[in-house]
């Protein structure tokens, strides 16, 4: 795979997880939609479906990794840190892009947002907002939530049969080629959402809370409310922390 590919992919693919998921949350959230108070299992499976529509794009040009927390796990199972840089570059631009676009397809629910006697904070629709605000507590959920993500996801590419043609990139598989593995991680991730995600709306990727709280904090949303940077460090740190971990015993276990 070359630098463009790479880039290129992970940029289209992560925009189409963000779309969807950020999408989801909007639909469910603002007032105006025809999805309001949908609940809680339609913005889990919103969230796996956009895993799987990025995914199956971006696989044939970058192996569709979508979340700085899964290069790090490769990257610590494989040893190979040389394109990490450029995956999470690329990932974090697609985040912005798939925030941007969510703004923009939900334009005149956000607008009429300004106009209810009690606005909505609309942070939600892009980040995590812990129900519970305990830094340490918040910190450990998502570090478990994420090491449930990338350690199976790791299994995943060293099942026989599961995957068609695994992407191989410095004597290591990527974990996700095409074929039906990207099936599984999106209902893994549906799985996370509906038993994981109740303390904190489950980050489980560095890019997919900073990207869209970066555009929540830049785009012109009336009466948005604040974008949380005293919280932004921990899906951030978590995420990784649990990667690293998951990492660590797949390559110790297998």
């Amino acid at each position: 795979m070359s630098n463009g590919d790479i880039f290129t992919g992970e940029v289209i693919g992560t925009a189409i997880l963000i779309l969807f998921g950020a999408g989801v949350c909007a639909a469910v959230t603002l007032n105006h939609s025809k999805a309001k108070s949908a609940g809680w299992i339609v913005i889990a499976f919103g969230w796996g479906f956009g895993v799987m529509a990025g995914a199956y794009t971006a696989a044939p040009l970058s192996g569709a990794h979508l979340n700085p927390a899964v290069t790090v796990g490769v990257a610590v199972d494989t040893g190979d840190w040389d394109k990490v840089p450029l995956y999470i570059l690329g990932q974090m631009v697609g985040a912005v892009i798939g925030a941007v676009l969510t703004w923009a397809l939900y334009y005149a629910q956000f607008a009429a947002n300004a106009d209810e006697k009690t606005a909505l904070p609309t942070l939600g629709v892009f980040s995590t907002v812990p129900e519970i605000r305990n830094p340490v507590a918040n910190l450990v959920t998502e570090i478990i939530a994420t090491a449930a993500l990338v350690l199976p996801l790791l299994a995943f590419g060293q099942v026989d049969g599961i995957g068609i043609g695994p992407v191989s990139e410095g004597g290591g598989t990527v974990v996700l080629g095409s074929g039906i593995s990207v099936l599984l991680v999106a209902f893994l991730v549906v799985g996370i959402g509906l038993s994981l995600g109740g303390p904190t709306g489950y980050a489980i990727n560095p890019a997919r809370d900073l990207g869209p709280r970066l555009a929540h904090a830049l785009l012109p949303i009336p009466n948005k409310g604040t974008s949380d940077w005293g919280y932004a460090w921990i899906p951030v740190v978590g995420p990784l922390i649990g990667a690293v971990l998951a990492g660590l015993v797949f390559n110790a276990a297998f």
